[in-house]
């Protein structure tokens, strides 16, 4: 099938819209974290369930738009140097806040996030995305993987523990115990979530594609017209927040001297 280009592409408006709801939670939890940060209103982002949970909550989100726009592509006949482009945006996204992060927190910096994640995880669903069906058992095995290698890892297998919980190979997410890092988004479990996004969105275009092409109502535009920079705002947001918060606290250092 020939590659459509850009312009003879059909907005998902619902795909857009989920997407730009993750991107303002996702501000609100990070506005949050830079409050605790400045020391402003200390909160337990590491273990407190209420943060925990909206941290999964919201990755969640972000990987099954993902899937689901890889459905849409395959479904318009996407080919892969159109994907490659996207990819490698993607791919340069994550260096630079591996950078901008060894910068602000040298020895938690981000190495693998969710943006190393999604380029892997895209990568291998864009590889994957022939298994149909098959897609939805994969993600199960992908979730549960995990949890087998933590057992395994603390039990008859720990003497592979200290190799895969290594930065060389932790990535994957078989490990023993999570990384001292500000952001970790591993292979396994995500790719799991990915999938069954990917799965979602074959059946949702060959079954009710009007659930993704109808418009959405008035109030989600705007959530719509945010979904579709998701990269540049990801990009962007917390380093205008962090701006924004290291002025205001000079402002009132110097105000208080």
């Amino acid at each position: 099938m020939p590659e459509r280009s850009a312009s003879h592409l059909q907005r998902y408006a619902a795909i857009d819209a989920l997407r730009g709801l993750a991107m303002v939670w996702m501000t609100v939890f990070h506005f949050c974290f830079d409050l605790s940060y400045f020391g402003w209103w200390p909160q337990n982002f590491l273990g407190d369930p209420f943060w925990t949970w909206q941290r999964t909550a919201i990755v969640t989100l972000f990987l099954l738009c993902a899937g689901l726009g890889q459905a849409v592509a395959q479904a318009h006949g996407i080919g892969w140097r159109r994907f490659s482009r996207r990819w490698l945006q993607v791919l340069a996204a994550a260096m630079l806040v591996s950078f901008g992060s060894w910068l602000m927190f040298p020895h938690s910096f981000i190495y693998f996030g969710v943006l190393h994640g999604m380029a892997v995880m895209l990568l291998l669903a864009r590889l994957t995305a022939g298994w149909g069906r098959w897609l939805w058992p994969a993600g199960v095995l992908a979730l549960l993987l995990p949890w087998l290698a933590q057992e395994l890892l603390g039990g008859p297998l720990a003497h592979w523990a200290a190799l895969m919980d290594g930065r060389a190979l932790n990535w994957l997410g078989l490990i023993s115990r999570k990384p001292f890092t500000e952001d970790y988004v591993p292979v396994l479990p995500w790719l799991g979530v990915m999938w069954w996004g990917l799965a979602a969105g074959q059946w949702l275009v060959a079954q009710r594609p009007r659930w993704l092409t109808a418009p959405v109502p008035r109030a989600a535009r705007p959530l719509a017209r945010l979904g579709r920079w998701s990269l540049s705002y990801y990009l962007l947001h917390q380093p205008a927040m962090l701006g924004a918060l290291t002025a205001l606290a000079w402002l009132i250092a110097a105000k208080g001297a």
